[in-house]
């Protein structure tokens, strides 16, 4: 481990280093839809939510949908579906151990993004259900989530990172998923069954 290590202990020492918020960046958190934050919704196919467990360890899941997945029920309240995936269902069970929750919605080509935070729940059986439908897929259960303050956050990130410009992608520098999975995560099954399980076919098993 490092020793070398100057640690930020308090509050107050973050402030002296970080310095105050700007007015408007301590205001813009809402408790409600605004109509731009429906246009929003309704336009992204990507979130990322953010739930821990009792005992504070985190996780991060992506979900996507077509554009428009997450529906809004009311203008403090949104659903979104869950879909076929690995099954480990970790972030579902941190929300029955814990409800709190923090959610991204990204737009692809879009530096900002919305966030919400709230409590959510998961229901297995809900009129809603039967318009998330994707592929023929009905999603067993869906997350509610109570919105306690949403807001809009600026581009910086993205602009750093330059995330959307594709002449910084390098989708090739790293080994591909199923040699990842080789070397990672089943190690028992070969790199050329991998290859074929993780080949163009795989987008067609995304709802089965």
């Amino acid at each position: 481990m490092t020793t070398d290590l100057v640690e930020v202990t308090s509050e107050s020492e973050l402030r002296e280093l970080i310095g105050e918020p700007a007015r408007h960046n301590v205001n813009k958190t809402r408790p409600a839809l605004h109509a731009l934050d429906r246009e929003w919704l309704a336009r992204s196919p990507l979130c990322l939510i953010a739930t821990s467990d009792a005992d504070g360890a985190c996780d991060v899941s992506p979900k996507g949908d077509p554009p428009g997945f997450t529906k809004v029920l009311d203008d403090r309240t949104i659903a979104i579906p869950d879909r076929p995936g690995n099954k480990r269902i970790d972030g579902l069970r941190n929300i029955l151990a814990n409800p709190h929750i923090g959610l991204i919605f990204l737009i692809p080509g879009r530096g900002d993004t919305l966030r919400v935070n709230g409590r959510a729940r998961i229901v297995r059986e809900a009129p809603f259900l039967d318009e998330m439908v994707v592929r023929r897929n009905r999603p067993k259960v869906a997350l509610v989530v109570d919105i306690e303050e949403i807001y809009h956050h600026c581009s910086k990130a993205f602009l750093r990172s330059s995330t959307w410009q594709p002449e910084s992608w390098e989708p090739d520098a790293l080994p591909n998923r199923a040699r990842i999975a080789k070397t990672l995560d089943r190690p028992d099954d070969s790199l050329e069954f991998l290859e074929e399980y993780y080949g163009p076919e795989y987008a067609e098993k995304l709802y089965g």
